[in-house]
């Protein structure tokens, strides 16, 4: 295959509605991300704004752990947005600290729930796509193809890195970046070129936000000794 294929071809069947989604969802994503590396709690408007765009794409495309997922960011995103005004009197640069053992034991929790919920939602899908007729149809796992299982661990990664990023945990980056990275071949193969290139910047923004973090932890360790 090549870049025709990769990332022209999938858009010729699609709706210039759906192609301006597509580009609004990821430059609202880009800011989102941006703003997030420098600590600005602008990150969270932007990345409602992005997260409501995803949630239709994603369902459209039979993405469904990732359409949950960003359901998730979006209530997340809110619950972030009053944390982070909440814990702080300076809105442009929240203090970050590393995640305790605490946070470490919630985070497991959180990604095993998750691994169980969407493979179940995955396995009623079949039934959800006949309106819950089983005439014909089959529950099961049959159907899900490699993609549909890397969408299954994805969605646990994010909501784990979501959740440890609305705490400001330094890890959170940890959590986006191998995201990114899995995510890059999945929406390449679903037909969504622009939001491959997308997760491929947020690969490399992740790891900038990850070093920004880490060192204004430092820095804040130093001025208060």
């Amino acid at each position: 295959m090549n870049v025709y294929d990769f990332f022209i071809k999938p858009y010729e069947t699609a709706s210039t509605l759906q192609i301006t989604l597509e580009i609004a969802g990821t430059v609202f994503g880009i800011l989102s991300v941006l703003f997030s590396i420098k600590k600005n709690i602008w990150v969270y408007p932007t990345g409602i704004v992005s997260t409501i765009i995803y949630v239709y794409l994603l369902f459209i495309a039979g993405l469904l752990g990732d359409c949950m997922i960003n359901v998730y960011y979006t209530v997340m995103s809110i619950y972030g947005w009053i944390l982070w005004a909440k814990s702080s009197d300076n809105l442009i640069n929240v203090d970050v600290n590393w995640a305790s053992k605490k946070d470490w034991v919630y985070s497991c929790i959180l990604f095993v729930f998750s691994l169980i919920l969407v493979t179940s939602i995955y396995y009623y899908k079949p039934l959800i796509d006949n309106l819950f007729s089983d005439n014909n149809t089959i529950a099961g796992i049959h159907h899900l193809d490699w993609a549909n299982w890397l969408d299954v661990v994805i969605t646990s990664i994010f909501l784990v890195g979501m959740w440890l990023m609305a705490k400001r945990r330094i890890e959170n980056w940890i959590f986006w970046i191998i995201g990114d990275l899995a995510s890059i071949p999945m929406y390449i193969y679903k037909g969504y070129g622009i939001t491959s290139v997308q997760y491929l910047v947020f690969t490399v923004m992740a790891v900038i936000g990850f070093i920004a973090w880490k060192n204004s932890f430092n820095q804040k360790r130093i001025e208060q000794l």
